[in-house]
């Protein structure tokens, strides 16, 4: 049984265009995790639980113009839901990461900025999550890191690092393909074969991983992002394309092939409310012809932009060449609700083929949109899918159609004879994927082994990961960058600066190199830092700087300084004498030992000005003394140079008593200095004892 103390938290907040969802992850501390653990050359163990997850809308990316209210307004019901379920004695030292994507992508760096200033400041005011670095823990992450998250998710989720030899799709590849699709943006992330591997090693990112007994994991994946292409933005581009060209003078009504019939939208999206306010706008009149709207969709992929580096995929956008018979892809997020939420749901199958799923769309896409409002009201579909959901799904479909297998080029299994067949594949695929584990070129999940598969996920097992000590000193860290042995200098700690600081040696690193590192990320937090605080702390910290110095300079220095500011008049204080005190180790108060013995201070009094007094050889320490002079070299009575303090200083010293190591030393000090060559009452100038002398 794990105790609750033995386990770790982190908290992720997934800042998308539409809306923000927060994920709670879980997972056993890795001591406990190896003693439990039935495989050490696992990766860590992660849990996350429906109830845990919460989203509200709309996105953060909409405080662009009142970044103030992102706190009180958006996060603060997610903020609440994480501690409600995150134990109390586990928040401090519970992690928490805001990563925005494509939507915050589209907005002006400034704005960006100011959105996320507001986000840190907020949750620092209001929670005590572990959020040590703003910049690393709540930013604006690109599609690329993005992508690579969601492949290390649904790898992780499909077993595929820990058992390779279970998911052998032959030429010693064992991962699957990853396609993420949301509102703004589309990500492809896979590893490719050895030969394209080889071919465009540049291209590829190196990701790390350790096992929870500390042995390292390398992986080189293939990523890109196409911003402007998710289904919202796709959508955009294609309206525009209408106006271009049905827009006329004169001409209100706009057919819309993607919409089903006699359904009328504005070109911003929303349904008229009435047929005489189509009399006065412009509006988009649904059609409900599904393949033409495939047909008119399809140069929404751009297959003609020039490709400067071959090959190319859409938009240009280099990719290597794809290998389907051992590249397997997993498509979330619009994969799965596209092709699921209406085309599945009403037909009770939890799985689908392509020639099942085109026919299902048509046949939805070509009824009346009075049919269709029906069919919602009566919850056929399910009761998530409300009328907005079905308007929009007839243009997602074409959509994700033709970036499949015209876009990425994914196998067109089953579409081929479309308008000849009614056979149902969906049982033989569902009953098959049960031994082939994911094998065919596409399948859109939602869960996997009853976990959601969420980039988010594939950020914590990073996070995770880089907990567990490395097996051996040398051992590279948890992390991913550029395709280079060592550490590259892109190289990405899964929290940040904190794995920076401590990140073990690699070839090409020096630590010179990481100290000043370490000291510029002071000095742009001191001086270039946005944070609320930073003023204040910086005034903290030098008041500990000075009460750390006080105690350490010493006990007479010390005792000076308190009689100059205790028992000194303050009229008898010279401007800055106090800085003089300090920086000068001395004063006209009395003597140092340290000085007499370097023989190098600079000072108003000769060394000579003290003497020794009567010293016989049964002289107990008690008898010794120090008696100032009443005159220096010069015959000037330093008596009158003196200043109040001095006086009473050297009076205290004339009447306190010195053990003997005290006039060891100080006897020594004199004879380096140079001064009287015979001692009191003929003695010689040191005991047998003293320190040996400087040649």
């Amino acid at each position: 049984m794990v105790k609750k103390a033995d386990r770790k938290y982190g908290v992720v907040l997934d800042a998308g265009s539409s809306g923000t969802r927060v994920y709670i992850y879980r997972w056993v501390k890795n001591a406990v995790a190896r003693q439990g653990a039935a495989s050490l050359q696992t990766l860590p163990v992660l849990e996350t639980k429906e109830k845990w997850t919460k989203k509200v809308h709309p996105g953060v990316s909409t405080f662009g113009d009142n970044p103030e209210s992102v706190g009180p307004d958006h996060l603060k019901t997610l903020l609440k839901h994480a501690l409600r379920h995150v134990p109390k004695e586990a928040v401090p030292e519970t992690p928490i990461f805001l990563l925005a994507t494509a939507g915050m992508r589209l907005l002006p760096d400034q704005k960006q900025k100011e959105i996320l200033n507001n986000i840190c400041s907020y949750i620092r005011s209001e929670t005590d999550f572990s959020l040590p670095d703003c910049d690393s823990h709540v930013q604006v992450i690109p599609g690329e890191t993005e992508g690579l998250y969601g492949w290390l998710a649904a790898n992780y989720l499909l077993g595929g690092f820990d058992a390779p030899q279970d998911h052998d799709h032959g030429k010693g590849h064992h991962t699957y393909g990853f396609l993420d699709m949301g509102g703004a943006s589309a990500q492809i992330a896979f590893a490719p074969n050895a030969t394209e591997a080889e071919k465009h090693a540049n291209d590829l990112t190196l990701l790390r991983l350790r096992t929870i007994d500390g042995t390292p994991q390398e992986h080189k994946v293939f990523v890109t992002t196409w911003l402007g292409f998710g289904a919202n933005e796709a959508r955009k581009r294609y309206v525009e394309d209408l106006e271009e060209t049905y827009g006329i003078d004169g001409l209100l009504e706009m057919p819309d092939p993607c919409l089903p019939k006699g359904l009328k939208l504005t070109e911003e999206g929303e349904l008229l409310s009435s047929s005489k306010e189509a009399d006065h706008k412009r509006f988009l009149l649904g059609t409900g012809k599904f393949d033409e709207c495939l047909r008119r969709t399809f140069p929404l992929l751009e297959k003609d932009v020039p490709c400067p580096d071959e090959p190319c995929l859409v938009h240009g956008v280099h990719v290597p060449a794809i290998d389907f018979e051992v590249n397997h892809f997993i498509g979330i997020s619009e994969y799965w609700h596209t092709t699921h939420e209406i085309f599945e749901m009403g037909h009770k199958d939890k799985a689908y083929d392509f020639n099942t799923y085109q026919n299902r769309v048509r046949d939805f896409c070509e009824q009346d949109w009075a049919k269709i409002q029906e069919g919602v009201a009566d919850k056929t579909w399910g009761g998530n899918v409300d009328e907005q959901t079905a308007l929009e799904v007839c243009f997602k479909a074409s959509w994700l159609i033709n970036m499949l297998h015209d876009g990425i080029g994914i196998p067109r299994i089953g579409i081929e004879n479309t308008n000849f067949s009614s056979h149902n594949g969906t049982k033989e695929l569902l009953e098959s994927s049960k031994e082939k584990g994911f094998l065919d070129p596409f399948q859109a999940v939602n869960e996997i082994k009853s976990t959601e598969v969420s980039w988010t996920l594939g950020k914590m097992v990073l996070y995770a990961s880089a907990d567990v000590p490395p097996a051996h000193e040398n051992d590279l860290p948890v992390g991913f960058g550029s395709n280079v042995p060592g550490v590259p200098d892109d190289f990405q700690y899964p929290s940040g600066g904190i794995l920076q600081d401590i990140k073990p040696s690699h070839p090409g690193s020096s630590s010179e190199t990481e100290s000043q590192s370490i000291t510029d990320q002071i000095h742009d937090t001191l001086f270039h830092s946005d944070a609320s605080h930073r003023l204040p702390g910086f005034i903290f910290f030098l008041l500990i700087v000075i009460i750390a110095s006080f105690y350490l300079c010493g006990r007479d220095r010390r005792s000076r300084i308190y009689n100059y500011f205790i028992s000194s008049p303050k009229s008898s204080r010279p401007p800055f004498s106090f800085l003089h005190k300090i920086l000068y180790r001395g004063s006209k108060a009395g003597l140092n030992d340290r000085d007499l013995e370097d023989g190098t201070s600079s000072r108003l009094y000769d060394p000579t000005d003290f003497e020794l007094g009567n010293l016989s050889a049964s002289s107990s320490d008690d008898d010794l003394s120090v008696t100032p002079r009443p005159t220096s070299r010069s015959g000037v009575d330093k008596s009158s140079l003196s200043p109040q303090n001095s006086r009473r200083h050297l009076d205290r010293l004339a009447s306190t008593v010195i053990d003997r190591t005290g006039l060891v030393v100080r006897t020594e000090s004199r004879e380096r200095l140079g001064g009287d060559t015979t001692a009191t009452n003929g003695r010689s100038k040191s005991r047998s004892g003293s320190p040996t002398r400087l040649k």
